[in-house]
């Protein structure tokens, strides 16, 4: 499967990971390919937690045009 995620660095140089098609499924690591690699493994720690408990696997994401 194939999902979208954001990486982004915080204020001490920690690159955090967020799938935004899975509500709270994050992970981190010290270099943007370690975030990358571990929010794949948490990606599927999220799914079979979901699955376990009945919960949808994930939400509807869509993309929406903003003027500013």
């Amino acid at each position: 499967m194939m999902f979208t995620i954001t990486i982004s660095q915080d204020e001490d140089g920690v690159y955090i990971a967020e799938c935004p098609a899975i509500p709270g499924c994050v992970s981190q690591g010290a270099t943007e390919q370690e975030a990358e690699k571990n929010i794949q493994e948490a990606i599927k720690e999220c799914f079979e937690v979901r699955a376990e408990k009945g919960i949808p696997l994930t939400v509807t994401i869509r993309q929406i045009e903003v003027f500013i």
